[in-house]
């Protein structure tokens, strides 16, 4: 007679999980697809003045818990898409950006418009996942490629990554504060 049994779970101490990092950005991977056939999952710091810019994915769905710091948050279709500054976007019934602080969650469903920022001078740090898996964790790794092969970014590079992997950018992404003359935007 064989006995059946279930496969192991995983678990994953405080600290522990792959890590890829850049000047403006630090995604630790938690849960990936080898894992989990719901959603890959990771632990991101949000460095002082990084603005992902606001964004939506036709298949993905996404939850983002903040854990520590404050974030500006958005997840909503607002009455016009202006292409610089989506803090300044309303929703057709008046919603607007929010400052998230720890324990706030944020669930985007498919075809939303969402984004996030740090707009304070501490690094935020927040729990992300994504489903279906593996795509954001093999997004993360291409990016940070790119991210890392050199002084200056490859745009055009980005660009078609993100098409790629089912990221159409509405708003651009930026690694300081507006305003700030050694400002690295990245779109």
């Amino acid at each position: 007679m064989t006995l059946l049994t279930a496969p192991d779970g995983l678990v994953v101490p405080p600290g522990g999980g792959r890590a890829l990092q850049t000047p403006a950005q630090h995604v630790t991977f938690k849960v990936t697809g080898e894992h989990s056939r719901a959603a890959s999952s990771f632990e991101v710091v949000v460095p002082p003045g990084f603005d992902v810019g606001a964004h939506l994915h036709t298949r993905s769905e996404e939850l983002f818990y903040v854990l520590e710091g404050e974030l500006d948050v958005l997840a909503f279709e607002p009455r016009i898409r202006t292409r610089q500054n989506w803090r300044e976007w309303e929703s057709p019934t008046g919603r607007r950006c929010v400052r998230a602080t720890a324990g706030t969650v944020i669930v985007v469903p498919p075809g939303c418009p969402h984004a996030f920022a740090n707009p304070t001078g501490e690094p935020a740090r927040m729990f992300f996942q994504a489903s279906p898996p593996p795509d954001h964790e093999r997004y993360f790794e291409e990016l940070f490629e790119i991210l890392n092969s050199g002084p200056h970014v490859d745009e055009e590079a980005v660009a078609k990554l993100r098409a790629r992997y089912d990221i159409e950018q509405l708003t651009p992404m930026r690694m300081a504060p507006p305003g700030d003359a050694g400002a690295a935007h990245r779109s």
